[in-house]
């Protein structure tokens, strides 16, 4: 019995660990495949603002949590251009949580996609912090739609994320003031084996980019291989003014 018992335990412990990365690797399939449509619908982020994004954060499929009025949360991934200077390839993706109150009406019994542009070094500090809180710890504001829209103004111009959302096919900028976004270490350790913060992964390259997260690299890299800063023009036009 003891011997059956231990064969058992045995079995249990490699088991779980393979459940776990297998979860976490259906996520990051569900979060390239958020991606592959968005970038793919008439109306969707402006290429300018992806070649500027120093990072990308996506949540696929946010619902509305029950038990928390107006609450919701979300389960996602972030990967940032390597290198000091963010003008490297796309990073392995770091397991990303979100957590926060009403999103509007985009949320509710439906499931919404969530991909968020961090568009600054400072953005990118903050959101590698232990956890940021949107328009709080890190500026953040509707992102503009649409391929030829002005990512001129002022609004998109200052913001360290820039956010937008898709439900029932509508894909619109939306505002996610007041949430928290942090590392989600668990679902890090059940995908890498061991225990990573997200700058770890990102940042500091202490793991390679797990067979997953090969598709979702290689739609990025389509759609934004070089990484662009503001227009010379306007930063001068912006010193001046100050």
């Amino acid at each position: 019995m003891t011997n059956r018992v231990l064969l058992v335990v045995l079995m249990l412990a490699c088991v779980v660990p393979v459940m776990g990365q297998r979860k976490e690797n259906e996520r990051i399939g569900e979060a390239a495949t958020v991606i592959k449509e968005i970038l793919g619908m008439p109306d969707s982020i402006p290429k300018d603002l992806l070649d500027r994004a120093e990072c990308v954060v996506i949540y696929p499929s946010v619902k509305k949590a029950a038990f928390v009025v107006g609450g919701s949360y979300g389960r996602g991934l972030i990967t940032c251009r390597k290198g000091e200077d963010f003008s490297g390839p796309w990073s392995a993706p770091a397991m990303f949580a979100l957590e926060g109150g009403s999103f509007g009406f985009q949320i509710g019994a439906q499931a919404t996609d969530f991909v968020l542009l961090v568009m600054n070094e400072k953005g990118a500090k903050s959101v590698m912090s232990s956890k940021v809180k949107l328009g709080a710890d890190a500026s953040a504001a509707a992102g503009p739609v649409g391929r030829a829209a002005s990512a001129e103004t002022d609004i998109v111009m200052n913001a360290e994320i820039l956010s937008y959302s898709r439900s029932k096919g509508l894909f619109a900028g939306l505002s996610l003031e007041g949430s928290t976004m942090r590392s989600d270490d668990g679902a890090n350790k059940a995908l890498y084996g061991k225990e990573l913060s997200a700058k770890e992964i990102v940042r500091e390259g202490k793991v390679g980019a797990p067979a997953s997260a090969q598709p979702l690299l290689a739609l990025l890299s389509r759609a934004a291989a070089r990484h662009t800063s503001k227009p010379a023009a306007t930063q001068k036009s912006k010193s001046k003014a100050k």
